[in-house]
């Protein structure tokens, strides 16, 4: 039996392909599934603290052949899809640092200044350059690499997570002694940059996935809200109606978030003092993703058809702040974004726990069990939605994505000044749905 164990996931091993350009992965380098080539290449882009730049509209496809065409959207996608520069030795030698184990999200911020050079200001060896960087292909590929224009462009997705050495992870779960309840060693599966060239292979849930997520499931409450949300047809409702209803709904929705922690599985795993911290730290973004999920019906549907009848002052659109239209416009994307994938319940519990498990928040006594139980509710939506929706390879990245857009749409809200939140969600609420009906 180990020995099969074993042949299956050298066979998922020879399945992977490289998250950046799809040409065949040779393993996990600097936290992500990736070739040889764009290894190489984030390597030299970090160690010489290059700065590119795109003369296009940064949004370059990336493929095996057309990966050297376009260095910063090449490095910017390693960046978004989780690759993690502190991993790589200070001294340019091979074999990683391994600082950073758990799953990273990397925020756009931080991104930006990577590729604007502000990380590394004060320093060397800047070079700006927008020719080809030269690298190697994947042993054993037997193509060489073409300079010839992409003949399509799409938009490069948004934030990413990082995926950890599976060495490194095997070693931990197998050599730290944690609770029977959680005897979890994940798979890493095969992902597939382009799912029309890599059949999707069948396979089953592993059982101890199936049961993480059911305990998931039995901490969650997914009834309709009860704050009532009818009202008259006719009636105008007023700018301090609205605050209130919201008020109420906020209100409403963190009960739930505090009632769903006592339930949750790992409750006696942790102290009261770092479930206060995270739960200070976190519901904010427990409440959004929870609004764009399970509970999306009643707030782009029944909350929406309220806002309409909302009209606000020419005083309060003249007033309408800068961060108030970028939470917007965020906002309406996001909302896109979870309505194009449809996340299924067992997804949003998964994510729910992903996001709340934060092992960065300041002032946690206990980081490193944080981390453990982050990384396992990781693999577990990893598994669950690889088995789910074998015809969607890309599917597990795009729903990690949208935890660190959340989490940087919740910090922006609080900058929102409270009497610009009705208008706020109205234009939100009305561009939503009425992108919704016209589809």
């Amino acid at each position: 039996m180990k020995r099969d164990s074993t042949c299956m996931e050298d066979e998922r091993v020879d399945q992977r392909t490289c998250l950046i350009c799809g040409d065949r992965a040779t393993g996990l380098h600097y936290g992500i599934i990736s070739c040889e080539g764009c290894k190489g290449f984030f390597k030299r882009s970090i160690c010489n603290k290059r700065v590119y730049r795109c003369s296009r509209d940064k949004n370059c496809v990336m493929s095996r052949k057309q990966r050297n065409r376009c260095q910063y959207c090449r490095l910017l996608k390693c960046l978004q899809m989780g690759m993690n520069r502190k991993a790589i030795r200070e001294d340019g030698m091979p074999g990683g640092r391994n600082k950073s184990i758990g799953p990273v999200q990397i925020s756009e911020e931080e991104i930006e200044r990577i590729m604007s050079g502000q990380e590394f200001e004060g320093e060397a060896n800047m070079s700006w350059s927008n020719n080809g960087d030269s690298d190697h292909s994947s042993p054993g590929n037997g193509v060489s690499e073409s300079n010839q224009p992409s003949p399509v462009s799409t938009p490069s997705s948004s934030r990413s997570v990082e995926l950890n050495g599976f060495a490194a992870l095997r070693d931990q779960y197998l050599g730290t002694p944690v609770s029977t309840h959680y005897q979890y060693l994940p798979h890493l599966f095969s992902y597939s940059a382009h799912s029309a060239l890599v059949a999707p292979q069948p396979r089953s849930l592993e059982p101890q996935s199936h049961g993480l997520i059911s305990q998931l499931l039995c901490a969650e409450d997914l009834e309709p809200l009860s704050t009532p949300m009818l009202i008259e047809d006719g009636y105008k409702v007023t700018q301090a109606e609205l605050f209130a209803l919201l008020c109420r709904l906020a209100d409403e929705l963190l009960f739930r978030q505090i009632a769903w922690i006592k339930k949750l599985p790992f409750f006696c795993e942790l102290s009261i003092k770092d479930y206060t911290c995270l739960l200070s730290s976190t519901w904010q973004e427990l409440i959004l993703l929870s609004s764009l999920t399970v509970y999306s019906k009643q707030i782009f549907g029944d909350l929406a058809d309220v806002t309409s009848k909302y009209s606000p002052s020419d005083d309060e659109l003249h007033r309408f702040s800068e961060e108030g239209m970028e939470v917007m416009e965020r906002l309406i994307y996001l909302f896109r974004k979870f309505n194009q994938l449809k996340v299924s319940n067992e997804e949003y519990a998964c994510m729910k726990a992903i996001n709340f498990l934060n092992q960065d928040i300041r002032g946690l006594t206990n980081a490193s069990q944080l981390e453990q139980l982050n990384k396992r509710y990781w693999y577990v939506c990893q598994d669950f939605t690889e088995y789910k929706y074998p015809h969607q390879p890309n599917r597990f990245p795009d729903l990690m994505m949208c935890l660190p857009e959340i989490r940087y749409i919740a910090g922006k809200m609080v900058n929102v000044p409270l009497e610009q939140l009705p208008l706020l969600f109205k234009a939100v609420l009305h561009s939503c749905k009425t992108s919704v009906s016209k589809e």
